[in-house]
């Protein structure tokens, strides 16, 4: 058994904290935990349950506020995942990323994984992801479909 419970928080720098917060809160329900602000400093977190958190600190002219393209080229965090539970939920949050322009709502299916990739507002790569008990499929063997409905049957 581990000893951890899993991801406590995740720390990320941000432009703009309010359309940080409007951008998580909207599209998974995330609810604000807190918004401080402390000197010239303002920072927030929002739960993305499972006790699990995003805490955003915006830091005016900080370099690292916007998220970098190229992945496995970003740094030492490439991505973030945000699990859901069930296929429902998954297609909840892809037609919520693909309504808030984030993601163009394709599906990438690695068998074990389905994962809904977006970028945030401040450019920050994410996915939506659903494990499953399916053997694992590599990034060359996943299959990638623009919608998701196929993939909702169990196994799909």
């Amino acid at each position: 058994m581990a000893l951890s419970t899993g991801i406590h928080h995740v720390a990320v720098v941000t432009r703009d904290l309010d359309l940080f917060l409007s951008f998580y809160g909207g599209v998974f329900d995330a609810p604000l935990m807190f918004d401080i602000l402390e000197g010239g400093l303002r920072h927030a977190a929002v739960d993305l349950g499972a006790g699990s958190a995003l805490h955003a600190f915006q830091i005016d002219g900080n370099q690292h506020a916007t998220g970098l393209p190229v992945m496995f080229d970003r740094g030492h965090l490439d991505h973030l995942a945000i699990g859901v539970a069930d296929p429902e939920r998954l297609e909840r949050a892809r037609r919520r990323l693909v309504d808030a322009g984030a993601s163009d709502g394709t599906v990438h299916d690695f068998g074990s994984v389905l994962s809904v990739p977006f970028r945030d507002p401040d450019g920050f790569e994410g996915e939506v992801a659903l494990w499953r008990d399916a053997p694992t499929r590599t990034l060359a063997e996943r299959t990638v479909v623009p919608a998701a409905q196929e993939l909702l049957e169990p196994n799909g």
